[in-house]
């Protein structure tokens, strides 16, 4: 009689998350860093079309790498959360807190019950009347919450860009600062369609290889703005 194939839990768990790690890396990185009138985002990501970065509600937007239809379903799944919340209660009561745990809740159990876990990471930020008050929260593949404090960096070479950033990131930047910061990083890390490092790497990735967009604490109601154009290209300039 043959023996039914048997992994063991352990085993099985190591795999999808080895498998899930692989398909993060080799996506283009985002960072998410908070300066001193809100919270910036940037991509390095030439379509105009398949954003990574996107608004969920009035105070809070939502960055991913990966596998753009799985992260794409995720977001929409945001969407409808925030508004039903917003409606059936107030729009106060829609938090990025509630959020990330919502997304939590729905990775942890694609992950342990699905034969293929998502191969994304979120960051759920929303702005707060000041800078003490804005929420960054990452989370991974499994359902893992982090709560971070200034800077995240997703994708690609997050590890790397995370370090120079923890040595170049301080509180108060102002916006241009922010962007140049991030996409100087970006840059320097700038992974090619494996996910190695570039040894050709381009002095500066320019305004069409980017998406930036901003929580601004100073705008009525609705924080969220893409930044495109002319004012994408001032920013980056020194």
């Amino acid at each position: 009689m043959t023996m039914p194939y048997y992994v063991s839990p352990e085993q099985l768990i190591k795999d999808k998350a080895d498998y899930a790690r692989k398909g993060i890396s080799r996506g283009r990185s985002v960072i998410v860093l908070q300066y001193a009138d809100g919270i910036a985002f940037v991509a390095e990501n030439p379509s105009r079309a398949l954003h990574k970065i996107s608004e969920i509600y009035d105070r809070i937007a939502f960055a991913a790498v990966g596998k753009y239809n799985e992260f794409e379903n995720l977001r929409q799944a945001g969407v409808r959360f925030a508004d039903m919340r917003g409606f059936s209660y107030d729009r106060s009561d829609v938090t990025a807190r509630s959020l990330a745990n919502a997304y939590a809740q729905t990775l942890g159990n694609v992950f342990t019950e699905a034969a293929k876990p998502y191969e994304v990471e979120l960051v759920v930020a929303e702005v707060g009347v000041d800078a003490a008050d804005d929420q960054l929260y990452r989370l991974t593949f499994d359902g893992s919450v982090a709560d971070e404090h200034g800077f995240v960096a997703m994708g690609g070479s997050a590890e790397a860009i995370s370090t120079a950033l923890a040595a170049e990131w301080n509180v108060g930047l102002d916006l241009s600062a922010a962007v140049r910061l991030a996409v100087a990083e970006l840059t320097k890390n700038s992974a090619n369609a494996n996910g190695a490092t570039s040894t050709s790497a381009p002095n500066s990735l320019s305004a069409t290889e980017l998406e930036v967009a901003v929580l601004d604490r100073n705008r009525p109601r609705r924080k969220f703005k893409r930044i495109i154009g002319d004012q994408l290209t001032t920013l980056l300039s020194p």
